[in-house]
């Protein structure tokens, strides 16, 4: 691989990807409705004389495909499209005109990074061997079916060898690269327990079965497991983040519903932490006398695991780009974890943030922004990576 001609190329269309991105960023498009979002993927990726396949799994997915002459491997990249519904917040000239959506994680600089990978590949796919797959994701942020496994159910890893995913992040400096060999991401469990009680008067709780105090008792309890059911050791968490009940101060209410999250790195972890819930909330409801439910949300993304040997070689390709850091787990969640239970790969990284530019605040908040002169590492790192796992011998 020639990494110097590679940089060279990336200034050339440095300023294409930074277009992109804000025609994205102006026109941000939530969880499966992302329509004019994968109509000019579509159109870039024909543009560069890349196959291209529409609907693959989900109406907005789109998948191209940058095929060689010569053996090798199949290396897939995937970008998510997404946005959320956050009211923008920032002065930026290209902010959202969607009143209440924005690309508040930076999905928008993810479909750039990898148009701005397949422009490079396309111009040295001398480079290259085998076949590399451009995977662009509807709905990562839906927490649920989400995206990737509908584009997975369709074939798109059939015979991949190799899955890389970039996310943009404020956590780290601008310009690095961080990732981990092993559990990377969370599974985000999410919950919603509701108790049926007995309503009445205010003045007179004896006649009734308190459906408010009966989920102050679970919330105490649900607390509990963190403090005294898990291994303090482990990276876990509940969160209890709405309850609902009540209409006004003399009555009691019949019903009260509690929903939140639960995040582990650990599959038998995750197992005992369910379970204990359901216990809980069983028992309390039986001493008390309330009817109880507990519901946890069905095809919750699994562990983000990166491949160990896959990710030591990435490290040291990135290492060519610019810096990279060893990072620690974190608490949140990706559907990238699915293409990585069909391949061996590495979930990345890269860093935005700048005090100088004001770009300090976190993913999801209404006033993320990003420090755009790091779109061309970003492109650098998917077109590096492609070139260097296709010509893989073993």
């Amino acid at each position: 691989m020639d990494i110097e001609k590679l940089k060279k190329d990336v200034l050339e269309i440095e300023d294409k990807i930074i277009e992109i991105r804000r025609k994205i960023h102006e026109n941000p498009e939530l969880s499966y409705k992302e329509y004019n979002t994968a109509k000019l993927v579509a159109e870039t990726l024909k543009s560069l004389g890349i196959e291209v396949k529409v609907g693959v799994g989900l109406p907005t997915a789109v998948l191209g495909i940058l095929k060689t002459s010569k053996p090798g491997k199949v290396v897939a990249l995937r970008a998510d499209m997404d946005a959320l519904p956050v009211e923008e917040m920032t002065d930026l000239p290209f902010k959202s005109k969607i009143k209440g959506v924005m690309h508040a994680c930076g999905h928008d600089t993810h479909v750039a990074m990898l148009l701005g990978g397949a422009m490079l590949l396309a111009k040295n796919i001398d480079m290259l061997s085998g076949e590399v797959r451009f995977i662009f994701q509807p709905a990562e942020e839906d927490g649920g079916l989400g995206g990737a496994k509908p584009m997975i159910d369709a074939g798109v890893m059939d015979g991949v060898d190799y899955v890389f995913g970039l996310h943009i992040s404020s956590a780290y400096p601008a310009g690095v690269f961080a990732t981990r060999k092993g559990p990377l991401m969370a599974t985000p469990d999410a919950f919603k327990i509701t108790v049926h009680g007995k309503g009445g008067h205010g003045s007179a709780p004896h006649e009734t079965i308190d459906p408010i105090y009966i989920s102050l008792l679970i919330a105490n309890a649900i607390y509990g497991i963190t403090a005294r059911q898990i291994d303090p050791v482990q990276p876990f968490i509940i969160s209890i983040t709405s309850i609902h009940s009540g209409t006004k101060d003399n009555i009691i209410p019949d019903d009260a519903v509690m929903e939140g999250t639960i995040r582990s790195l650990d599959e038998n972890v995750r197992k005992k932490a369910l379970d204990y819930m359901e216990r809980i909330v069983s028992s309390i409801c039986g001493i008390y006398g309330a009817e109880c439910k507990v519901e946890f949300m069905k095809d919750v993304y699994p562990i983000t695991v990166n491949d160990p040997e896959t990710t030591e070689e990435v490290m040291r390709i990135l290492n060519n780009i610019s810096k990279v850091e060893e990072t620690q787990p974190i608490l949140g969640a990706e559907d990238f974890s699915r293409f990585l239970q069909k391949a061996k790969g590495t979930y990345f990284f890269l860093g935005t943030r700048n005090e100088k530019l004001g770009c300090i605040y976190p993913n999801h908040s209404s006033k993320f922004c990003v420090d755009e002169s790091v779109l061309k590492l970003g492109a650098l790192a998917h077109a590096a990576l492609s070139i260097e796992f296709t010509n893989k011998k073993e």
